[in-house]
Parts: C-alpha cells; sequence; structure tokens
C-alpha cells in the first residue's frame, strides 16, 4: 500500500511518478485487481432498501421497476452494492478524485461555454476521493453486463472488457507523458469522436452522428416548446407527466424559487449577472434516471424579459457511496462536494453548475438542463465491435479525468506498457467476468424480492 498522499505524489517529476507506480506492483501485484470475495457480502437488497429510506414514498416503486428491467438496469441503480463489494478489494492505495459511479451510461456529450460539444464523463453524483481502481472496474464490468444482455457470446464479452481495460491503460500512459497544462487543457470534442469513430466503424459512425446531431438540437427553446404550456395571463407552465414529470404544491414552488435565489451566491459573477436577467416561473419534480429515482430533483423554468428560457436542474445531493469507506478530509456539504469533483474531471464545466442548501431538503447540486447534451443510445451497441468502441471512448475520457489529480504517472507505472492485453487489462477483465455473474444473482434476488424487503422499515 502507498504511504504517501497524492499530495506528495503529484509533486514527484514524471520519472519518479512512474517508478513509485511500478513499485506499487510489490505490495499490490496487478493479477490481485481480479479479486472479488463473494463471502461475508453485505444482502444487496437489504443495502438498496437502506437508501430507500431517504427517498420520496410515492417513488420508491418506480425505483424497483427500472432496476428490474435487466441485469444492467439493476447495476446502473446498484453503484452502493458494488462499492460494498469493492470495500473487501486489494487497491495499490493511491486516492484520487473518482467519478464514483463510472458506468457507461455516464459518459454522454455536452456544450462547453464556447458552445462546442464535447464528450466526457457527465455524473458526479458519487463522485468522492477513493481509489482510482474503482471507476476502472465499475466501467469495465458495465461493458461485460451489457454484452451478457445484448445475448454475445463469452469470448466477445471477454475481448469488449479487455478492450475497455487496455484503452484506460494506454490512455493513462499518454497522459502521464504530458505536463499538468497541457492535461488540464486537453479536451475530446465530438468532432474528434466522429473522425475515429468513422475510421473504425461504419455502423457507429452513423450512430455516432445521429447523437451529435440529436444533442446539437436539445436547446432550451426545444424544451420549452416540447415541456411546457402557456397559460391564459401568458405565463409558462411545465407540464405533468406521469413517472417523470409531477407538480410542487405551492409551498414547494416558492420554496423552489427561494432555492433558486440562493444557488446564485454559489456560481462564478459572470453567471450571476447573466441570472439576473431571468426570473423564476414554474418548476416540477423531476423523476430522474435509475439510481437516483426517488431522490429530490426540481426542474426549474426561468425567463428573461422577452420570455427566453432558462432551465436548471436542481438535484438532491446524498452521501457518497465511497465516502462511508474511504472518509472525505474535506467535510462539505452534499451538493458542493458534487461540483467540486465535476469541476476537477471534467475538461470543460457547465458554466451553471452550482449548488445549494434547504433547510427542509437538504443539499443540492444545479446545472443546465437540457443544453446539447446527449447519450449514446447503448441499445443500439449490440455488435461487439461496436460496443468495445464505445468502451474504448469512456477509457479515454475517464484516464483524463483521473489524471487531473496529478498521479497519472504513478497509475502508468502502476498498470506498465507493453502490448495489449497486458496484466492489468487481464485482471480487470477477469474481475468483470466474475462481478457480471454476481450482478446477475442479485438481478435475481430483486425480482423475487418481497415487498417487506424492498421497501424501507423506518
Amino acid at each position: 500500500m502507498a504511504t504517501l498522499t497524492t499530495g506528495d505524489l503529484r509533486r514527484f517529476s514524471r520519472e519518479k511518478q512512474l517508478e513509485f507506480g511500478r513499485g506499487l506492483r510489490d505490495g499490490t501485484p496487478r493479477r490481485r485487481l481480479a479479486e472479488l470475495s463473494g463471502e461475508q457480502r453485505r444482502d444487496p437488497i437489504a443495502e438498496l432498501a437502506a437508501q430507500n429510506k431517504s427517498r420520496i414514498p410515492s417513488l420508491v416503486p418506480v425505483r424497483r421497476e427500472r432496476m428490474s428491467e435487466s441485469p444492467f438496469a439493476f447495476y446502473r441503480g446498484a453503484a452502493a452494492v458494488m462499492a460494498a463489494d469493492l470495500a473487501g478489494t486489494a487497491t495499490t492505495g493511491v486516492l484520487i478524485q473518482i467519478c464514483g459511479d463510472a458506468h457507461l451510461s455516464n459518459f454522454g456529450l455536452f456544450a462547453s461555454r464556447e458552445r462546442a460539444l464535447l464528450f466526457d464523463v457527465n455524473d458526479f453524483d458519487e463522485t468522492a476521493v477513493g481509489p482510482w481502481e474503482w471507476d476502472v472496474k465499475r466501467l469495465v464490468t458495465s461493458m461485460a453486463i451489457l454484452g451478457h444482455d445484448f445475448g454475445m457470446s463469452d469470448d466477445d464479452v471477454r475481448q469488449t472488457a479487455t478492450k475497455t481495460a487496455a484503452a484506460y491503460r494506454t490512455r493513462i500512459n499518454e497522459l502521464a507523458q504530458m505536463s499538468a497544462l497541457e492535461r488540464f487543457y486537453l479536451k475530446t470534442t465530438a468532432l474528434e469522436v466522429l473522425d475515429l469513430v468513422s475510421r473504425l466503424s461504419k455502423s457507429a459512425s452513423k450512430l455516432a452522428t445521429e447523437t451529435v446531431s440529436k444533442a446539437s438540437r436539445n436547446t432550451s427553446h426545444r424544451a420549452l416548446r416540447k415541456l411546457t404550456t402557456t397559460t391564459v395571463d401568458g405565463h409558462y407552465r411545465i407540464v405533468e407527466q406521469q413517472d417523470i414529470a409531477v407538480r410542487v404544491p405551492e409551498m414547494g414552488l416558492s420554496e423552489a424559487a427561494a432555492m433558486v435565489d440562493e444557488y446564485f451566491g454559489s456560481v462564478p459573477e459572470d453567471v450571476v449577472a447573466l441570472l439576473a436577467c431571468h426570473q423564476f416561473q414554474d418548476a416540477v419534480v423531476r423523476v430522474v434516471g435509475v439510481g437516483s429515482v426517488g431522490t429530490r430533483c426540481y426542474l426549474a423554468l426561468l425567463t428573461d424579459a422577452d420570455g427566453s428560457p432558462l432551465f436548471l436542474q436542481m438535484k438532491e445531493a446524498s452521501v457518497s457511496v465511497v465516502e462511508e469507506y474511504f472518509p472525505q478530509e474535506l467535510r462539505w456539504e452534499h451538493g458542493r462536494r458534487v461540483v467540486a469533483g465535476q469541476r476537477i474531471m471534467q475538461a470543460s464545466g457547465d458554466p451553471f453548475l452550482g449548488y445549494v442548501t434547504s433547510s427542509r431538503r437538504g443539499s443540492f447540486y444545479v446545472r443546465q438542463f437540457r443544453d446539447m447534451k446527449g447519450s449514446v443510445d447503448i441499445t443500439s451497441l449490440t455488435d461487439p465491435d461496436d460496443l468495445a468502441l464505445y468502451g474504448s471512448l469512456c477509457a479515454l475520457a475517464l484516464a483524463r479525468a483521473h489524471a487531473q489529480s496529478g498521479v497519472p504517472g504513478v497509475i502508468a507505472g502502476y498498470l506498465g506498457g507493453g502490448t495489449d492485453p497486458n496484466a492489468a487489462d487481464t485482471a480487470f477483465a477477469d474481475f468483470a467476468e466474475a462481478y457480471s455473474r454476481l450482478n446477475r444473482e442479485d438481478h435475481q434476488r430483486l425480482l423475487v424480492a418481497t415487498d417487506e424487503e424492498w421497501l424501507p422499515t423506518s
């Protein structure tokens, strides 16, 4: 295990980081990355039910319904289950800012302040300081689980997982050769993704082009037309949709407006000046994601004096699944934790990213809603080569995000170079196969769980 802090290691030269990383293999051989102990596991259903205690009661059944759809859907909602399992596995002891939930659906497209479409990690609810290995395992395992859901052969699933791990390793080695400033400015644009994909796969190229085109059209004005109606007095109101958008009671509406006002204090001055041109119009509770279902999430509509819209999503931030096993040095409120993690890891963040705390509702983080955001339709990745290609793109983004903690040389030195696959790639793929089987068993347990097991008792 490492005895130096990340703060110490980031001041090492490139060669010294690489040397230190190689030395970590003595204490944690790379083959140990494959280890998964199923002994004395926490009950996965009890782990999920414990989270339900803080959720909106009427939405707890919706969470179960969404997680029941497939083993991959279960995996998306079971970050807490996997964190408990990972807590018993070997790591190098190198702790950095991690995503905490780096499965393949948590990557996507979004617009930079300069309106360029970028591809990057896009979900940070669980971000915290923790073992970098956890993120890699979460990503590689998601490839294996989805491949099995598609009915791919064991060999194809194995290849997909291995290629994803190899892509991460190769990229972190490349990043270790760059200066900190070069890494800081590095971005993956949608145009670069399209260029890469077009040279490797015709079917994936078509899917990528459609995804980029859809994201480009996903503007606030389009959301206004799609999600709102106009009242007789000329005000916009967000339309209710069953299991998606629920009307906020009058007390909640005024509270949402107050939260928007308070959020102004967490963003830069130029954004405050822009927000000051807008007035609060409406808000609904929006049901989001799979694992997040039941957490409090407001969708707020603001407009300027001419009716031009700005949608903000205010999403509840609770304890990260990482924090139980790795207490954080900085004890921030969770909304601020999410914002800080996103700002560190993303190549170019949402300028509206901020946070707010409600005395009645808890901690929230705030971001712009739907503005040139998009994600790949993973149900279209049924070809093993296309799935492996997408996994590699996610791995490249994850490596860059990890490198921002300043120790890519340590990770690269530990993982090693050489031809594909190397010992680390093989170990990550072994872990993914083993955890995929465990996840299928957990999914089956959810399907047969009683209401008493799923619903919180207090």
